[in-house]
């Protein structure tokens, strides 16, 4: 199984994206989605769990929880945005949701990945819209293989 992992669309989705999303078979998007029409787009590619970020509308609000908790083969994962931890690190979250086999997190624009104690994965897959902070666009794969713990990567999308 393979999940594309994305966060602060900001109202933008690029292009890039959908090529490198087009075959997982499901999308974790850790906030600041910025519109509907965004998850909308992602929608017709798979299905995805999304939550809210702080710079997301009532509409969105409305729609997207402010965490969410999915299983994906087996392993529990959860998505935040992660702004009400300031700036989010690895290991706070890892103390903040203890049952999380994955932790997908958004909000600082910087692409993390990193393994915390050997079992659990935390991934911030940067931000995938318009270029802030002299960043550039990313996203996020995930691969899941029976009795594997999940890879991942980063990809750079310009």
């Amino acid at each position: 199984m393979r999940i594309g992992v994305i966060s602060d669309t900001h109202g933008t989705l690029r292009p890039e994206v959908l090529d490198v999303f087009h075959d997982v078979a499901h999308i974790l998007h850790a906030g600041d989605i910025g519109n509907e029409d965004v998850l909308t787009a992602l929608e017709a590619l798979a299905p995805v769990t999304a939550v809210y970020g702080n710079t997301d509308g009532v509409e969105l609000r409305q729609r997207c929880p402010d965490v969410a908790t999915v299983e994906l083969e087996g392993l529990i994962a959860v998505v935040t945005h992660g702004d009400r931890f300031g700036s989010p690190e690895p290991q706070g979250l890892v103390a903040a949701f203890p049952d999380a086999e994955i932790i997908v997190y958004g909000h600082t624009h910087q692409a993390v990945l990193e393994l915390v104690d050997r079992t659990v994965t935390v991934m911030n897959p940067g931000a995938a819209g318009p270029a802030r902070f002299g960043v550039p666009p990313t996203v996020g794969i995930m691969e899941f293989e029976a009795g594997l713990p999940p890879r991942a990567r980063i990809v750079p999308l310009a």
